[in-house]
């Protein structure tokens, strides 16, 4: 086991020590939590595959304002990744990640080594979880097996952190679903709590992918966000038709040379299955898949939250 320290903000809560503490080891990051709650405190988890940027900071904000002891994990997950050139491309940037959490309000990093977490890598480990229904279409269907490689490793750092709140970021919607199943479902001792997309000042969410878009493919990515307050745009003025709704986002994203759609499609909010505007009340969603040069980017949009404009934008720090 090693660990190391590197400041953290100054006046943190429950008598804890002003310094952020980096561990590699399962079995430290488990004591580490174990007598925080033994002391009284809560515990925030904040999973991550590092690349850090402000949207992973608001999950740290948003945890360090709701509990004592603040950890963040930062591994990336090779059992998600389809294609090895994106595992392999994948920004690994441990020293900058360590800032920020600090910066945030964290108090303990979690930066385990391949094979601490996949001891046999790359034997397949014996044991994955899979959750069917909610992990199936959408990304489940692009990607496949990449659900049950997020299951997988979420599960385990969840029983490594035991009794928590963990937190993820809607803008990878069907991940959250999927991760609120898996967790009510195998009976974890784990709240997990939903925050709030991060957008840049265009409106293009944050992603750690961004940074391999091109400036011209930057630019082409906003019909992204474009496309999803079209949808919204349309509920808004009264269109029950669905699929009229999703031509509405893909004929707009068409009209981007440099953006292939996967899928633009509307959703009931809770099990992600294929809406009904005409029988239905349930909270929906609007999601969007796209290829961009190199980079695979999702997005998601609560159309009760947005603009009724073509024109839509949306601003940093809304969803």
């Amino acid at each position: 086991m090693s660990t190391a320290s590197v400041m953290a903000p100054t006046g943190s809560d429950g008598g804890l020590d002003d310094r952020l503490t980096v561990l590699d080891t399962v079995a430290e990051f488990g004591a580490q939590l174990e007598a925080a709650r033994a002391g009284g405190r809560t515990v925030g988890l904040v999973p991550t595959m590092g690349a850090l940027h402000d949207g992973h900071r608001s999950l740290v904000e948003r945890a360090a304002a709701e509990c004592d002891l603040v950890a963040v994990t930062v591994f990336v997950n090779p059992l998600q990744f389809g294609n090895p050139d994106d595992l392999d491309h994948y920004p690994r940037t441990l020293a900058a990640d360590s800032a920020i959490v600090a910066d945030a309000g964290g108090h303990l990093l979690f930066a385990p080594a391949l094979t601490e977490m996949y001891p046999d890598f790359p034997t397949p480990v014996c044991t994955s979880v899979g959750v069917v229904g909610v992990s199936e279409a959408w990304e489940g269907a692009s990607r496949p097996g990449h659900f049950d490689g997020v299951s997988t490793v979420v599960s385990k750092l969840f029983a490594m952190a035991g009794r928590c709140r963990a937190y993820f970021g809607e803008k990878d919607f069907q991940q959250l679903a999927v991760v609120r199943t898996m967790a009510h479902d195998l009976s974890f001792p784990v709240e997990v709590i939903g925050c709030p997309t991060v957008r840049d000042q265009d409106g293009l969410a944050l992603s750690s992918r961004n940074v391999r878009l091109g400036p011209e493919e930057r630019r082409a990515a906003l019909v992204l966000p474009r496309a999803l307050g079209a949808g919204a745009a349309a509920i808004a003025a009264g269109q029950l038709s669905v699929p009229a709704i999703e031509a509405e986002m893909a004929g707009l994203v068409a009209e981007e040379p440099l953006v292939d759609l996967d899928y633009a499609v509307l959703v009931d909010a809770g099990d992600l299955t294929r809406s009904d505007l005409t029988r239905t009340a349930r909270p929906q969603r609007l999601l969007i898949a796209a290829q961009v040069g190199p980079v695979r980017l999702i997005d998601n949009l609560d159309p009760r939250q947005a603009v009724p404009s073509p024109s839509f934008r949306i601003t940093k720090g809304t969803n």
